[in-house]
């Protein structure tokens, strides 16, 4: 549906959001909420361009009382300590609260983040809470195993191998999915035993802010989880040096997680990064095409392009793809920019000022290159916020910044290929390696390109579709380590050795 330049106007917030809008900068530390001492940060509505309310930004002080909380709380056992039974219901408790509150959580990352309250209602929220459920589930389950020694003769030892809660984790989590990425981090780290320090995005803090809300009343020990607010480079970089922090989980650009990678080697912290993408989504001549249109539309416009998965690399053979152009050029009319709020809204502004300014620099930058728009490749008229139009490139070669590095806005390259082989090469030609998409009928042709491009996660006929129970996460410049699953729980604790002489 077409809409006016002129209608880009958010709808009002609701009474709880105002109220909640209207909080004094704190910080949530040991159970309780602390007034900040420190400076503050504006929080923006990006569907408008308007300061709304305001957060802390932590101070170095203010840091480490959050870690000297967590440390506490974690050498005194009063969370590790716990039968693991009572960890796995605390935890599914604030799986509850979060349903409880789901309408107040979509509206709250709706009007902060950007992405559309519908989308918010139906993907962030009902995710974040299978996150919580999901992995409450394994606080029951992390277990070693007894292993027979390969050179001791058979009764003469017991060796056997145990899991153990690395200890006290900070945890950083992006502004493009603040709950969910929240979620994530902070399930896995409670279901293994640990203690935490989360910090959201400074772009996007107010729902972690309200989860804190809920924290005592979940019932977990003081302690246990700590929201502190702030900076990347300061509150952030503080946690990440900081001697009492043993594991550091990070989700966010490559540049930052290269940062955190050299500050944790200091004190040889663990580290899970899951870092940017840039990711391919290859489409073969047997597939229908307006089933592939919808997909590869969807696998880039959805979020904005702000996604690590999204798919961004189009990959069609040479024999459908004007087909298959003018089949996405249609599938896209329905991902027009609206106001976050607004019902129906399916496509949101980008994150802030400075990232759609990234974004259309790096789309001026492609079209000086030699790159053209098929659609897009400008901003809608508006009276406010961070809007860009569904963008697909064409007539694009593999050297420039467009193909190479990641834009995370709501651009796609397309780009044609004539047989296997030469499009795995193509998918390859990348430093990142998070996640593709192969859209065939062939289940040979799949499970070839499957087998050869080097990715994290490969998805056939469809894209970016993740689950609780499955790892996630990249190869090379993607990242280190998994989270989801099993894997990612297991990435909270260290790996125990006992052997006893009988």
């Amino acid at each position: 549906m077409d809409h006016p330049a002129t209608s880009f106007q958010q709808p009002a917030y609701s009474e709880t959001a105002q109220k909640f809008l209207a909080r004094k900068p704190m910080l949530f530390i040991n159970n309780e909420w602390i007034e900040a001492q420190g400076p503050t940060l504006p929080v923006e509505d990006p569907s408008t361009g308007r300061f709304i309310a305001e957060i802390a930004d932590a101070t170095d002080a203010e840091v480490d009382r959050a870690v000297a909380a967590a440390r506490t709380a974690f050498d005194d056992g009063r969370w590790s300590d716990l039968p693991p039974i009572q960890r796995e219901r605390t935890i599914h408790r604030l799986a509850d609260l979060i349903e409880k509150y789901a309408d107040e959580f979509a509206e709250l990352e709706a009007i902060d983040n950007g992405k559309p309250k519908d989308v918010a209602a139906v993907s962030d929220i009902p995710g974040s809470i299978s996150n919580m459920r999901y992995t409450a589930g394994w606080a029951t389950k992390l277990s070693g195993e007894t292993i027979e020694p390969m050179a001791q003769p058979r009764g003469a030892m017991h060796s056997f191998t145990r899991r153990e809660p690395i200890g006290v984790a900070a945890q950083i989590v992006p502004w493009n999915f603040p709950l969910l990425m929240a979620t994530q981090k902070i399930s896995a780290a409670l279901a293994a035993g640990c203690t935490l320090i989360l910090k959201p995005a400074e772009q996007t803090s107010l729902t972690a802010l309200r989860l804190a809300d809920l924290v005592a009343e979940a019932g977990f020990p003081a302690g246990t989880i700590n929201i502190i607010t702030g900076n990347g480079h300061t509150a952030g970089a503080r946690l990440v040096s900081h001697p009492d922090v043993d594991k550091v989980g990070f989700t966010g650009s490559t540049e930052v997680g290269k940062i955190i990678n050299r500050a944790a080697t200091d004190t040889m912290k663990r580290v899970t990064l899951e870092l940017g993408g840039k990711s391919p989504v290859i489409i073969l001549p047997d597939m229908d095409l307006a089933t592939a249109a919808k997909g590869a539309t969807s696998a880039i416009f959805y979020n904005s392009g702000q996604v690590c998965i999204a798919g961004s690399r189009l990959y069609a053979h040479r024999s459908i793809f004007d087909s298959l152009l003018e089949n996405m050029e249609q599938a896209a009319t329905s991902w027009q920019p609206r106001p976050s709020l607004e019902p129906g809204a399916r496509m949101g502004p980008l994150v802030s000022r400075e990232q759609m300014d990234r974004v259309m620099g790096y789309i001026d930058a492609g079209q000086k290159a030699g790159a053209s728009a098929a659609i897009g490749g400008d901003a809608p008229a508006t009276n406010g916020g961070y809007y860009v139009n569904p963008t697909i490139l064409v007539n694009v070669k593999p050297e420039m910044s467009v193909v190479k590095e990641e834009i995370f806005g709501p651009v796609v390259v397309a780009q044609r290929f004539d047989d296997l082989d030469e499009v795995a090469r193509a998918a390859n030609d990348t430093s990142y390696g998070l996640g593709a998409s192969i859209w065939t009928k062939d289940v040979s042709a799949m499970h070839k390109l499957a087998g050869e491009i080097k990715s994290g996660t490969i998805w056939g006929n469809c894209h970016s579709s993740l689950d609780a129970a499955l790892p996630f996460g990249g190869y090379k410049q993607s990242g280190i380590g998994r989270e989801k699953g099993r894997e990612g729980v297991e990435a909270y604790t260290e790996l125990k050795t006992v052997f006893i002489k009988l």
